[in-house]
Parts: structure tokens; C-alpha cells; sequence
């Protein structure tokens, strides 16, 4: 990468924090569910948190400082996303389904078996749309790992037309970030109990979309 490509890149990341930050900030926000996860990292458990790719909005500022590592495609719309959350602290992993993670894999391993955190988006990067990859599965059977659902929504919102009907809240919206009942794999799964697993995790996750939802579905 030149310099003034490097440049360029630095740039987008700080006014992509700017204004996810500014954002962010002019909604207010309510968090539902997250006694269970907190406990966890009290308790230096190794936590896989998962967001559909259409809910990510959101996640960069809501987990931000807290030294999480991040999976993120080697895309140009990926290299967004690492440029926004590596200024906030994130420790951004390159790698997705479509391109070779065997590094990406090492890396998080590692990250979960010293008791870290790691942030998937299971369906991601190009979908299709809510449908669970089980590769954060046999990451979480390897290791140990708590697999933690997430979703956000708004009370003032709209929903893209693309591949992921990706949500996108207006500012001064009320925002509600919901996380989802942790969960453990056995540390060895038959290929259908690994199919078992990633149906029951594909649905807890599409249920806390509609959770997330209906949460202003009354005033």
C-alpha cells in the first residue's frame, strides 16, 4: 500500500468514528440481557459474540475500548470497518468465509484460549441473508468458548435493500441493544449434531432480531 493510500485509509477510519460516534450519541440507549455475558468476562471466560451482518451498525461503538478482537473481511468495504473499529481498540483479524482464514484462525484460537473475547458475524460477508455459517461453532468446541448472541434496533429506522436488509437507525432514535442467552458446544460434534447446533444458534439469533424489534412496537 502507498502512502497516500495508507493516508487516505487513516482518514476514512477517523471520520468514520466521528460520525458513528456522533450518531450514536444523539440516540439513547437501553441495553436488555447483559447480566449473563458480563458475568463472564468477570470471570475471564472466553466469549464468541454474534451479529448478523444486516445488525452491525451498531457494534463498533457499543464494544469499543475494550480491546475485543474482530473478525473482519479483507474486502474494501471490510477494510472500513477495520480502519473504524482498530481506532477504538479493537484487535481487527482479517479473514471471512470467502478468502483464506487459516492465520485468522490461529489468531483466534489463541485470543479464546487465553480467556479473550472475539466478535463473528456469522453470516457474513456476503450471505446469504440470517443464514448461520457453523464455523464460530467449531471455534467455540475447539476452545471452550461461550457463544453470545447480540442484535440492536430502533425506534426510528430503516431497512436497506440489500442482500442483508441492512438496519440503519436515524439519529436522536431510541436504540436497544439485547444480547442473547450464552451458550457452550460439546467439544466434539458429529456432522449432524454440528447441523443440530448451528439450526438451534441460527434461530436464537433471528428470535433476538424480533426481540430487538418489538421492543418499540408499543409507544
Amino acid at each position: 500500500m502507498f502512502w497516500w493510500e495508507e493516508l487516505r485509509w487513516r482518514a476514512i477510519g477517523i471520520a468514520g468514528r466521528f460520525v458513528l460516534r456522533w450518531w450514536a450519541k444523539s440516540c439513547r440507549l437501553t441495553t436488555v440481557g447483559e447480566g449473563l455475558y458480563k458475568n463472564l468476562r468477570k470471570e475471564k471466560k472466553p466469549v464468541i459474540l454474534l451479529a448478523w451482518h444486516g445488525r452491525m451498525l451498531l457494534l463498533p461503538y457499543f464494544f469499543r475500548k475494550r480491546g475485543i478482537a474482530a473478525l473482519v473481511s479483507p474486502s474494501r468495504d471490510g477494510e472500513i470497518i477495520a480502519r473504524i473499529a482498530a481506532g477504538w481498540g479493537f484487535r481487527v483479524l482479517r479473514g471471512s468465509s470467502s478468502h483464506a482464514v487459516v492465520r485468522a484462525w490461529v489468531e483466534m484460537k489463541k485470543e479464546l484460549e487465553r480467556g479473550g473475547e472475539l466478535i463473528i458475524i456469522p453470516d457474513g460477508p456476503r450471505g446469504p441473508d440470517r443464514v448461520l455459517k457453523p464455523g464460530c461453532i467449531r471455534l467455540a468446541a475447539e476452545t471452550g468458548a461461550f457463544l453470545v448472541p447480540f442484535s440492536f434496533s430502533a425506534s426510528r429506522k430503516r431497512f436497506l435493500k440489500s442482500w442483508d436488509r441492512f438496519l440503519l437507525f436515524f439519529p436522536f432514535s431510541r436504540l436497544v441493544a439485547v444480547f442473547g442467552k450464552p451458550a457452550r458446544v460439546p467439544p466434539s460434534l458429529d456432522e449432524e449434531a454440528m447441523e443440530r447446533e448451528r439450526r438451534r444458534l441460527e434461530e436464537a439469533l433471528i428470535l433476538l432480531d424480533g426481540e430487538a424489534d418489538r421492543a418499540f412496537e408499543k409507544g
